[in-house]
């Protein structure tokens, strides 16, 4: 577990921050702008799109929990669109509390609630408001398991595939169709050829979307 004293603040293009870290010589976010990646790709591209029935909570999971922006801006978005959402997440590298509060993401976006969603228990769901159930869990994505309802929108966010090549197989992502609803969205920053092949021998369906500032392509799959 990488310590968040080894990562480094930096300043993003469209004025938000993100993290850099040292040890997998990755940022947490596109240098050109951390709060318009999230909003292009997972809320935009995979939130917005997904048509499923509104009398039924939203069920969200999320690939790397990192600093929590997709997250709030999740709660966020439940909250002005009165949608009922479970959100799920696995981390393997927890971040200090102290780290997170130095990228102002509750003032930047004028949503709170980012500190109860770093502080939450771990395996515990918890009750941010009445729309938003949160869950996260400590534990790599290849040991996690899922019994439950399916998730009907996920968000792959894990490190590039340069650094984290096992997370981008064909296995993993047959791993994440297991626990996906049919017709449920999977959208992710990466598209590179072979991520787009692996998707597909998963059982997704890769759509090529136009990327944010910064970024010529994204990926969307849906499973079949």
């Amino acid at each position: 577990m990488e310590h968040s004293a080894d990562l480094q603040v930096i300043l993003t293009k469209d004025g938000s921050y993100s993290l850099y870290s040292p040890h997998f010589d990755q940022f947490y976010h596109s240098i050109h702008g951390s709060l318009q990646e999230s909003l292009h790709i997972y809320i935009d591209l995979g939130l917005r799109r997904f048509k499923g029935p509104e009398t039924q909570p939203l069920r969200i999971f999320e690939m790397g929990f990192g600093t929590g922006l997709n997250a709030l801006l999740t709660l966020q978005w439940a909250h002005q669109h009165q949608r009922s959402v479970q959100y799920v997440c696995v981390e393997a590298y927890p971040l200090l509390p102290q780290t997170v509060e130095a990228l102002h993401y509750e003032n930047l976006t004028g949503q709170p609630g980012l500190q109860l969603l770093q502080e939450a228990a771990w395996g515990v769901p918890l009750p941010v408001s009445p729309l938003f159930e949160f869950t996260k869990i400590a534990t790599r994505l290849q040991d996690f398991t899922w019994n439950e309802a399916f998730f009907d929108v996920i968000y792959f966010d894990a490190f590039a595939p340069r650094v984290q090549p096992e997370l981008w197989t064909h296995e993993i992502f047959a791993q994440v169709a297991a626990f996906t609803a049919t017709g449920g969205n999977l959208v992710t920053y990466c598209a590179k050829s072979i991520v787009q092949r692996a998707l597909r021998q998963a059982g997704f369906v890769v759509e090529k979307h136009p990327g944010p500032h910064g970024k010529r392509h994204v990926l969307r799959g849906i499973k079949g």
